[in-house]
């Protein structure tokens, strides 16, 4: 079998195996879904890449390994200038490709819902080693960090993002909606969230939030539980509280 024949072999094995895994889990946001789709096309672009590497290392290994008692060098390669044009050309096209699509058009996809009026704000601090929450307009705040954060389905909800003065550097990432940005002293971030499934951290640990940036301590103990019910559930939640 050629060289190239198991590269392509590789490749076909590897893209199938990629495509039948649910590595992350299903995601539950509109921006989780641009997110996915576009890490499913760079996959399935670098696969190639990869397999190609691995094949001709593998090449390199078997046909040019030492036979007998053979002690002198083959005469040297200087240059292939074929090769690293096409492979320079390749890789640039490849690298402008992906910075338009899904690099360009994903963040505009998922910048378009800024614009819009969120149907739920909740403001965030982080300290350490918990996060704080406070339902704008709501009446309703979370200050413990064994408290759920309790989200309505099919809704955009703008999460206002800061710590405390005094604080360091934390990070607020939701996994199931595959979005993340720090929460840094003095500075007031945002992140717009469209949600698409009912959740809960009891069925998927991926409904928490997680600090996901190196804190102190306690860093990995900073999270809280997500569950995303139905408008009507959320609203007598709400009342509730």
């Amino acid at each position: 079998m050629t060289a190239g024949a198991i590269w392509v072999l590789l490749t076909i094995i590897a893209e199938l195996s990629f495509t039948s895994l649910n590595i992350f889990g299903d995601a539950a946001s509109e921006q989780g879904e641009f997110i996915d789709d576009a890490f499913v096309l760079l996959m399935l672009l670098a696969i190639p890449i990869l397999t190609f590497v691995i094949t001709m290392i593998g090449y390199v290994f078997f046909k040019f390994r030492a036979k007998g008692d053979e002690l002198e060098d083959s005469a040297p390669t200087r240059t292939h200038t074929k090769w690293v044009g096409f492979w320079l050309i390749w890789t640039t096209v490849l690298c402008l490709v992906v910075i338009v699509h899904p690099g360009y058009t994903g963040l505009l996809e998922i910048r378009q819902t800024s614009a819009e009026e969120p149907d739920l704000t909740v403001n965030v601090t982080g300290r350490r080693w918990q996060w704080m929450y406070e339902y704008e307009g709501r009446g309703v705040q979370l200050l413990m960090k064994d408290d759920t954060l309790v989200l309505p389905n099919h809704s955009l909800i703008r999460f206002n993002i800061t710590a405390e003065d005094q604080d360091v550097i934390h990070s607020f990432w939701i996994p199931a909606f595959r979005m993340k940005i720090d929460a840094v002293p003095g500075l007031t971030t945002y992140m717009d969230v469209n949600t698409t499934e009912i959740g809960h951290f009891n069925d998927d640990v991926n409904f928490r939030v997680q600090c996901a940036e190196l804190c102190g301590k306690d860093h990995s103990l900073m999270f809280t539980r997500v569950e995303v019910v139905e408008p009507a559930e959320f609203e007598q939640w709400i009342t509730n509280r």
